[in-house]
């Protein structure tokens, strides 16, 4: 049994010490599993060198808000955790938190899953390392990605178009592609790696979306010293022909196998015996071939002489100086099509042992882009005003409702005595805290009723008593007519109305956070949305993990804006009732005081 268990605690150790982690100047990394066995193709050999296309998304990352803007901070490791990878951005959108990133690993094993490589990042000291040269291999003669310079060859070989005719196309298989049309093309001269060798062939790979049938199209052309290689399209049928300087012809067979207005991804491999043309990584056709060296300029989207027009969009347009392998192009086609080789897993903190990000709080909280970020800032501020409102207002309306009711059980022990008995002069204190009720209630002194409406209704009524009679307290007078108690009361109407607004003062913040917090809430999250949709309308990918977190982020500022207008809605009513009992019982304190100053002070 003591032996089982040390057995149990060294396996459990190996994980540990397979882990290291590469850099301690890095804080998160994040594993990345490459399983060919999930393409569902059945590999006959290993791929070694494959650059392949790692996309991060909302449904896979949770950590956007911790990259760098310029993500100088990225690196990739090998499985090995010791071996840092060439690579190099396509695309970032960290607005709608999408990040497209070419990555050359060493290999990937055929049926079964290979480990995984290590992306690492969180750096803020961290300098630029991206290298696109270095992210192919020494086969890869042209790599277009079309993004903002269309036709910018991404390989370290600089076969940059000569001529660019054909438009940008948003919302492309990966990031951005070019649009053709009538006389629309992309021209690339002739290059000394560019030429294809008898031993070893060529591979032309691309991912092509047709708008509509067409007749006889040509995808790809290339042509010089009398030979050609044409990728064509008939209708929904796809087929290649290569015409070597000698005359010798090879053609496939038309293969009907394209759908419109889809983006499929379609490969030639050149061998030495044979054309093989695939089509979403299956063979489709196959010709004999005797194959001899030739070269010459490449046209993309037409005949390079004119006419053939190629109508739609392209995208990822690959030349490779060597024949590519079936399993090469199937995992081409897998990886830059649905992602079935790449499996982006929870990222990892440095110290924590991993599970970094986890938690739906921490998904919803890191999905937040910089509109969700402002709406939620603003609910929160409103929060803050509305819950300090109710408590300062709470505090004062229950004081208020003390003082009151503390005041009139005074007033109602005068019996017939002077009515003004209970008035006093405010102390110097009291003016400091006058125009600030919440204080007043929270630090003034309470020894006459310094809180209370109704006696600040009756101090007034006292002191225009006063102003009319002279009489000092405890002396009655008579002397009062109609036309002065009425006034008297007017002055305490007038008073009434003041009170009625130091009361009320601040209850429009809760009006605003009730009728004002979910309609924010809901700004925020119709854009949030939005943002999603757009998000996968760029990438393409429609799946359940990719739309998750985004909609899930989107509606935390529904839920912010009820958080806002609930307890807000609630503290107004009982605020609000508090608040009617108040100036009703000045009201009918103004009337009985008035009829009480008429019986004591009026004309005999």
């Amino acid at each position: 049994m003591h032996l089982q268990k040390i057995i149990l605690a060294a396996l459990l150790l190996v994980p540990s010490l397979s882990h290291a982690w590469w850099n301690d100047q890095w804080p998160y990394r994040l594993p990345i599993a490459l399983d060919a066995s999930a393409t569902g193709a059945n590999l006959k050999a290993d791929v070694g060198e494959a650059t392949v296309l790692v996309k991060l998304h909302t449904g896979n990352f949770e950590d956007f808000f911790s990259l760098k803007e310029d993500l100088a901070d990225i690196r990739f490791i090998a499985d090995d955790d010791k071996t840092p990878l060439k690579f190099h951005v396509e695309h970032a959108d960290l607005i709608n938190q999408l990040v497209y990133i070419w990555v050359k690993v060493p290999q990937i094993a055929g049926a079964v899953n290979t480990g995984r490589i290590w992306m690492y990042y969180g750096n803020e000291t961290a300098t630029a390392a991206q290298d696109a040269g270095g992210s192919f291999d020494v086969n890869s003669a042209l790599a277009l990605h079309f993004g903002p310079e269309l036709g910018k060859d991404a390989t370290a070989n600089a076969n940059n178009a000569a001529a660019v005719t054909a438009a940008a196309a948003s919302g492309a298989q990966i990031a951005g592609g070019a649009a053709f049309d009538t006389g629309k093309t992309i021209v690339v001269n002739d290059a000394p790696s560019l030429a294809v060798s008898a031993t070893k062939g060529a591979t032309i790979s691309f991912w092509m979306k047709p708008a509509g049938l067409q007749t006889d199209a040509w995808i790809f052309h290339r042509s010089g010293n009398g030979g050609d290689v044409i990728i064509g399209l008939d209708q929904n049928a796809i087929y290649a022909r290569v015409k070597l300087p000698s005359g010798v012809v090879a053609e496939t067979t038309k293969a009907a196998s394209v759908r419109v207005d889809n983006w499929q991804h379609v490969a030639l491999a050149i061998e030495a015996t044979k054309l093989v043309l695939y089509v979403d990584g299956a063979e489709v056709a196959n010709a004999p071939l005797q194959l001899a060296d030739f070269g010459g300029a490449i046209t993309l989207g037409a005949a390079a002489t004119g006419g053939h027009q190629f109508v739609g969009a392209l995208d990822e347009v690959r030349i490779d100086s060597v024949a590519r392998s079936a399993d090469w192009i199937v995992l081409q086609a897998a990886n830059q099509g649905l992602d079935k080789l790449l499996q982006v897993q929870k990222a990892e903190q440095l110290g924590d042992g991993g599970g970094h990000g986890s938690g739906f709080w921490k998904v919803i909280i890191g999905s937040q882009d910089e509109a969700g970020w402002a709406v939620l800032i603003i609910l929160f501020v409103m929060a803050i005003i509305c819950f300090a409102v109710m408590i300062g207002k709470g505090i004062y309306v229950s004081r208020v409702q003390k003082d009151n009711e503390l005041f009139l059980e005074k007033y109602r022990e005068l019996g017939d005595a002077d009515p003004a008995m209970l008035d006093q002069e405010d102390s110097e204190e009291d003016k400091e805290l006058e125009d600030s009720p919440i204080a007043q209630a929270l630090f003034g002194k309470h020894d006459h009723f310094q809180s209370s409406p109704i006696y600040r209704v009756y101090h007034r009524a006292v002191q225009e008593t006063r102003n009319r009679i002279g009489t000092s307290v405890g002396a009655r007078a008579a002397g009062l007519t109609p036309a002065a108690i009425a006034s008297i009361r007017a002055t305490l109407d007038t008073q009434i109305v003041r009170e009625m607004q130091r009361l009320n003062s601040q209850m429009v913040f809760l009006t605003i956070g009730v009728a004002g917090g979910p309609f924010i809430g809901l700004f925020g999250t119709v854009v949030g949305v939005m943002i999603v949709f757009a998000a996968i309308a760029a990438s393409g990918d429609v799946n359940i993990n990719a739309i998750a977190p985004g909609v899930a982020a989107a509606l935390a500022a529904t839920v912010m804006g009820l958080f806002v207008a609930i307890p807000a809605l609630f503290g107004y009513n009982y605020l609000t009732s508090k608040i009617k009992a108040a100036i009703a019982d000045m009201r009918v304190f103004a009337d009985e005081f008035t009829t009480r100053l008429a019986e004591y002070h009026g004309q005999k």
